[in-house]
């Protein structure tokens, strides 16, 4: 069971926060302020953070550059209705997303199981496949005794792919996974990101990437 963390002062918002979550099967913890967050988060494993921007003592963006700077746990940053400054700010600071009150409670949800993805995939940093590392990490790809140095999005997106060699992904899939679901261009990056990919990746057989008409790509096996 996932641990949440919710910061907000309002109480309101955190009983309703909880109710959502503790239905879909999340353990949640609560704080009022920055302050009280980071005396949990020192002695609590915590797996995800919903942080408001306004708070007393320590508020959301100070707490966001606190956490980021000894943990890496995903962070959903709540922002009041028009503050787009604060969303900025809010990345800036090293959130991975956010969402603008008042809130749909079913779409907090979503992309608190949507960030837990994206960071439990990339919890293990390394996945070798056919006799080839990919080093999530380092964004490298190592095959005999070459050594290939990869953006971080292709990094990315080859390790998603070869989580599941033989697996179809869609390209809605792909960008949710790397660009959240926030994610406002053209699915056509998908491809773009994957053309450069076979570019860097064509002296290494191993990996191949395959374009299923209509549907999407996949990693084949070996």
């Amino acid at each position: 069971m996932n641990t949440i963390l919710v910061v907000d002062d309002d109480s309101h918002i955190r009983k309703l926060i909880r109710i959502y979550l503790e239905k879909n099967q999340f353990s949640v913890l609560e704080a009022p302020d920055g302050q009280e967050a980071l005396d949990i988060l020192s002695h609590t494993k915590v797996d995800l953070a919903i942080v408001d921007v306004m708070m007393p003592r320590i508020d959301g963006i100070e707490l966001t550059e606190d956490i980021r700077s000894y943990l890496d746990i995903p962070i959903l940053m709540v922002t009041a209705k028009g503050e787009s400054k604060d969303k900025v700010r809010g990345f800036n600071a090293g959130s991975d997303d956010y969402l603008v009150k008042p809130f749909d409670p079913v779409e907090l949800i979503l992309r608190v199981k949507s960030l837990l993805k994206r960071y439990n995939k990339s919890s293990s940093n390394m996945i070798q496949i056919s006799g080839v590392t990919i080093d999530l990490g380092n964004l490298l790809v190592i095959a005999d005794g070459q050594t290939i140095e990869l953006k971080k999005k292709e990094c990315e997106l080859l390790f998603s792919l070869a989580s599941s060699p033989g697996k179809i992904f869609t390209r809605t899939q792909l960008i949710d996974d790397l660009w959240g679901i926030d994610y406002e261009g053209d699915e056509r990056t998908v491809d773009v990101h994957i053309k450069r990919l076979r570019e860097r990746l064509e002296h290494v057989p191993e990996l191949v990437i395959s374009t299923i008409r209509g549907l999407g790509y996949r990693l084949e096996r070996a």
